[in-house]
């Protein structure tokens, strides 16, 4: 198609095969998941499932691709699918609109032969949950940190979860996945800077959140294309690979 060719020159059509051919398992529709999922789709991938219960409200516009004015209240995994299916008519989009965790997080992982696995997940107990099963089952995932409270874009970078710090969402994540034997084998986004406390409130009003905390529109969108940016890469260096054996 044109709308690939500048891709097909990078890549190649073998390459850009690779991606239409390949299952993305994307859980989180916010700022970094809705992100994420746009690079992925421009980038030709054909068949992403995404996950996600949130509508969208008004305190989402300053950050999330599927909000708008024109938009709230409406679920965001059908904003994103209907944006992604502009963008590539052609393409899969599954969604499950439901917050999840515990025994269905495992059932979804299992539901399919996931290519890579996207958290942008922005809660401890459910991203947990998905990182445990993710991993004791084998699949390719890709994890986002916290990218609240950050500012300097060139701070962000993607390291293995062992090797990440200053991040206390980071560090919570680590602590109860040693609990389970898991202390590395999966890559994380994010950024060591020092958050201020003065940009978080403490609240209840947001579901499984303690706390909010300040966001600029350009961060979590940068933490999401390092998140597509991991998965297209892994996944034609594994076709590259494939093909050499």
């Amino acid at each position: 198609m044109d709308w690939q060719q500048r891709t097909i020159l990078q890549i190649g059509l073998d390459g850009q095969n690779r991606l239409k051919n390949s299952k993305i398992l994307l859980l989180g529709c916010g700022g970094v998941g809705a992100s994420c999922a746009e690079f992925l789709a421009r980038a030709g991938v054909g068949n992403i499932t995404i996950v996600d219960g949130d509508k969208v409200n008004t305190s989402n516009i300053n950050r999330q691709l599927c909000a708008l004015n024109s938009t709230i209240g409406k679920l965001k995994t059908q904003v994103t699918k209907d944006r992604l299916l502009d963008i590539n008519p052609l393409a899969k989009i599954d969604i499950i609109s439901e917050y999840v965790k515990d025994a269905r997080m495992q059932e979804i992982i299992l539901s399919d032969n996931w290519d890579y696995i996207v958290d942008a997940i922005d809660t401890l107990s459910p991203k947990v949950y998905l990182l445990y099963y993710a991993i004791i089952n084998e699949y390719k995932i890709i994890s986002s940190m916290g990218a609240g409270g950050r500012f300097n874009p060139e701070l962000v970078k993607v390291v293995d979860v062992a090797d990440s710090f200053n991040c206390q969402l980071a560090s919570a994540i680590r602590k109860k996945l040693h609990k389970l034997n898991i202390f590395t084998g999966f890559k994380v986004v994010f950024s060591p800077e020092f958050v201020d406390k003065k940009n978080l409130i403490i609240t209840n009003d947001e579901l499984n959140k303690k706390s909010i905390v300040g966001t600029v529109s350009y961060m979590p969108a940068l933490f999401g294309l390092h998140c597509a940016s991991t998965v297209i890469r892994d996944l034609l260096e594994e076709n590259t690979v494939n093909k050499q054996a």
